[in-house]
């Protein structure tokens, strides 16, 4: 039989962790399904940790990123992604531990045919995992559809790589773009949700993320340049995108211009206002706006610092 559910598992030099993480997925109290391992290229013993699993269980496979895909995360999920057989599709890192109810509790979601995706929440933990799983499946929910666009892309509504399951629909015409190394589910996703697809939020935490300070977003609030160059990137395609559709409205663009002042280096600004294709005087007014900027920070960081003198003398 043809697996219900898709994991797909990019790994790199992660032999420390990912036996754990496996085991976790193992342990799901929903059993059909197939684990895709991707390996990006790692030189550490990864294999010969996970070789007992795999031997044992077959539902486990373990693959070799071919050249063809571009190194890194977006290649090797992409991979995934031309592997996979099922209906499902949900992708989890190799350092992390998954609930044993995720699968279950998505795929009972996803069963309305007019749901493309379950959002879950996901909480993180640092050092050694405690094993303390809420087992209730009393949980509240909302749905998801383009009208939530804005939430998602100011993380209001966070869409954690690792914290939705997907029909596999939805990645028919949408793939991870593969040059980017930061933010590519961010801006992914967000194609997603504004080609239609209406999903649903399930209030109840399934995923538990591992922090530690070798993973891509340590690496990129550490100011790596690779990350934060993808990160503009990811904005740039995330505009191009919301432009195509219509979408980018007043409020997008004034985020986007926030957004644009932590990367002057890059001239995100001026590449924002080509990619949006505004009219002059739009243009004109954005740039105005843009200038005045630091302005109204400072004003903004005085105000809130006399606001808190005041209260703290009272």
């Amino acid at each position: 039989m043809n697996p219900k559910v898709s994991i797909i598992m990019a790994t790199y030099n992660r032999s420390h962790f990912i036996l754990e993480t496996l085991v976790s997925i193992e342990n799901q109290s929903y059993k059909n399904f197939e684990c895709l391992i991707i390996d990006d290229g790692g030189i550490d013993n990864t294999f010969e940790i996970i070789g007992p699993l795999i031997e044992k269980d077959q539902r486990f496979k373990y693959f070799k990123r071919p050249d063809q895909y571009v190194k890194g995360l977006p290649g090797s999920r992409n991979y995934g992604l031309d592997l996979a057989k099922g209906e499902y599709i949900i992708f989890f890192d190799d350092d992390d531990i998954v609930h044993p109810q995720n699968l279950e509790l998505c795929i009972k979601e996803l069963s309305d045919t007019d749901i493309y995706f379950c959002r879950y929440i996901r909480s993180v933990f640092f050092e050694n995992f405690h094993y303390n799983f809420d087992y209730s499946k009393e949980y509240g929910s909302f749905y998801i559809d383009v009208k939530d666009i804005e939430r998602m892309l100011k993380n209001e509504l966070p869409f954690n790589s690792c914290a939705v399951m997907w029909k596999a629909l939805c990645f028919e015409n949408n793939r991870f773009t593969e040059h980017l190394m930061y933010a590519e589910e961010w801006e992914l996703y967000s194609r997603i949700l504004t080609s239609g697809y209406r999903g649903i939020s399930i209030e109840k935490c399934l995923f538990f993320g591992r922090k530690h300070p070798n993973s891509n977003t340590g690496e990129f609030y550490r100011n790596n340049q690779i990350r934060v160059e993808s990160k503009q990137n990811a904005i740039l395609l995330v505009v191009e995108n919301l432009q195509a559709k219509k979408l980018l409205n007043y409020s997008l663009m004034r985020y986007f211009m926030h957004l644009s002042m932590a990367y002057k280096k890059f001239k995100l600004f001026s590449k924002i206002l080509e990619t949006s294709k505004l009219n002059f005087i739009t243009r004109a007014k954005w740039i105005v706006f843009y200038n005045l900027l630091p302005i109204k920070i400072l004003l903004y960081k005085f105000r809130k610092k006399l606001r808190t003198n005041t209260n703290y003398e009272n």
